[in-house]
């Protein structure tokens, strides 16, 4: 808008030109420094997908319509070799700290932790006081800072994002909420927990997310264009997290196009990924055991799987139409020049969904939630959608494993970085980089310094991340060396980077419980096991994840844990408030696992 823009020079021509005795209050050093700094400062818009896939946008090889997106892409850099914690909470208390989630006290979600886990302060899935946020940082440097979205890192005294640097936001506190209505989606919450500037909150009756975030993003910058300050939005939307809901337009441009099942959409985005040069062209790719035989499917069997992911796909598009109202805004007010604008995803695609629709289960539980699967009315509002395992997979292609697992799959997402004010455009960064760099990057674009110990009177927390600021000016090829090492933990699932290379672990069933060596450059699908060619290489990474696991204070989990076990105990303690219902209901889940111990014992 040309009145922010000429308040914006105003500023910084009585910065620069007025004498300081002139002033009718004389302000320090300090002020003025940061006063033609504020002047200068770009705004930032951090966008936060939820559960998307590593080929879920076209930019990086999907046929999922996501123009939006793909203008960003090439107005700026793609990340193909970006990491993030492989589920929503411990990931998103890495991206706005700079501090790894275990330090963080965010190392899984709070729905998730076992009871002997939680006995520990830093294994309470709330974000600590211990750290600082990107947000409080950048308030407390003049910046308006805003959040329209899930935040999912405590809803406790002090907890809430109002509370945590934001000046304005209307906030989810749960780890996820129907998209349509003001409703929960599973059984471990009584309502959907919505606040709105720290005070529970009431949704619109005309409420659907990805547009309803977007509009509330837009009426928070609109609130104080006019002042001439720097703004910092963080839009965390609800898309694709299920239930997998959409509306009907978007889902109608999708049908069909997923007709020829999960292993030939996969195999499609590969072909694609390797066009664009996000993978390289020789990439291996596995094919999960969690994927099932599309031509064993009976006709109804697959048109329904094919409708699952249309809706999936429609919630995608419909995330990124609404996105580019906020772009069409900001170029509107004269701000989009001055903005820079990041997206992400918090981790790879959810593959929580039943592999078969029809069953009791698949539909017996929507149902005890006042929800319906139904063919026809999928997606839409009173719907319950998800999509498999299969689909997920064909999500996250080339890559191995999904949401939760520590697989390429799982952690490797999208990550750009776009901006007028950046000298390369449309290109492709295949360095390395990580969840905890964004923090720093925001606050170097920001040209504030990230706090060294102390934050306002108290200890915190040191950052780890790096700013990538030199990788996006093409000034270096890497800001990790190929010593430096970068470890992560998630309930058991295990790996950790050095270089090109990384070492997994993953438990069963999905996984071995054995420590496997990959060169995650050029073999990004994680076909190729190099453990037994460099042994050396791979015990000195299993010595730097030791260390890891110590400085970080990452705790074991219980033998036979089972994250989504784990959940449904966890329901069943926060629903059963009687200590002999609870204790009746833990031996009959406990039972199966008692009688196959007897069996094994007898048998031997």
């Amino acid at each position: 808008m040309v009145a922010r823009r000429l308040i914006r020079d105003t500023i910084a021509a009585l910065v620069l030109f007025v004498p300081l005795g002139s002033l009718a209050q004389e302000p320090t050093a300090t002020q003025a420094e940061q006063g033609a700094t504020v002047a200068e400062r770009p705004n930032i818009v951090l966008v936060l997908a939820d559960d998307l896939g590593f080929t879920d946008l076209a930019a990086y090889g999907s046929e999922i319509g996501t123009p939006t997106i793909d203008a960003l892409a090439q107005e700026g850099v793609r990340f193909t070799n970006y990491h993030t914690a492989a589920n929503c909470a411990p990931a998103r208390a890495m991206l706005l700290t700079g501090v790894d989630a275990h330090v963080a006290g965010v190392p899984n979600i709070p729905e998730m932790l076992a009871p002997e886990q939680q006995r520990h302060a830093h294994y309470q899935g709330v974000l600590g006081s211990n750290v600082v946020t990107v947000a409080t940082l950048l308030e407390g440097a003049g910046y308006h800072t805003y959040m329209a979205g899930k935040w999912h890192l405590g809803k406790g005294p002090g907890q809430l994002p109002s509370q945590r640097g934001f000046e304005r936001t209307v906030a989810l506190a749960d780890s996820g909420a129907d998209n349509w209505e003001q409703r929960p989606y599973i059984p471990l919450y009584d309502k959907a927990n919505w606040y709105a500037d720290g005070k529970e909150y009431q949704l619109p009756e005309d409420f659907y997310s990805s547009r309803f975030l977007v509009d509330k993003t837009i009426e928070f910058i609109d609130s104080n264009i006019e002042d001439g300050r720097p703004f910092f939005a963080y839009l965390p939307f609800q898309a694709v997290h299920i239930p997998v809901q959409a509306p009907q337009e978007f889902i109608d441009r999708h049908m069909g196009v997923y007709d020829g099942g999960w292993d030939e959409l996969r195999e499609r985005r590969r072909a694609r990924a390797v066009e664009l040069g996000i993978i390289p062209a020789d990439s291996g790719m596995g094919r999960m055991s969690t994927t099932a035989d599309w031509n064993a499917l009976d006709a109804d069997q697959r048109r329904y799987q094919a409708k699952r992911m249309a809706v999936y796909a429609a919630m995608v598009e419909a995330m990124d139409y609404h996105l580019g109202r906020l772009v069409d805004y900001l170029k509107a007010q004269g701000e989009y020049d001055n903005t820079i604008i990041i997206f992400t995803s918090d981790n790879g695609a959810e593959a929580s969904g039943p592999a078969d629709h029809d069953s009791f289960i698949a539909r017996r539980g929507p149902a005890a939630l006042g929800y319906h699967t139904d063919y026809e009315r999928l997606g839409l509002k009173g719907s319950y959608n998800t999509i498999s395992p299969s689909f997920a997979s064909a999500a996250a292609s080339p890559l191995a494993y999904y949401k939760f697992y520590a697989g390429e799959g799982g952690m490797r997402v999208p990550l750009i970085v776009a901006g007028a004010s950046l000298p390369v455009k449309g290109e492709l960064s295949h360095a390395f980089s990580f969840v905890t760099d964004i923090t720093p990057t925001v606050l170097s674009f920001a040209g504030v310094a990230p706090p060294d110990g102390r934050y306002a009177g108290r200890p915190v927390e040191p950052m780890i991340g790096r700013d990538l600021g030199p990788l996006l000016r093409q000034e270096v090829d890497r800001v990790y060396s190929p010593r430096d090492t970068v470890g992560y933990e998630l309930a058991g699932h295990a790996a950790l980077f050095q270089g090109d290379y990384k070492i997994l672990y993953i438990y069963g069933p999905l996984g071995d419980g054995q420590w496997h060596l990959y060169n995650i450059v050029e073999d990004p699908g994680e076909t190729r096991d190099l453990a037994s060619e460099e042994p050396e290489r791979l015990q000195r990474m299993l010595s730097a994840y030791e260390r890891y696991a110590r400085d970080n204070k990452v705790l074991e989990v219980p033998p036979g844990f089972d994250h989504l076990r784990q959940v449904a105990v966890n329901t069943l303690y926060k629903r059963m408030r009687t200590p002999v219902l609870v204790a009746l209901l833990t031996v009959l889940i406990l039972l199966p696992f008692l009688v196959a111990y007897r069996m094994k014992r007898q048998g031997a």
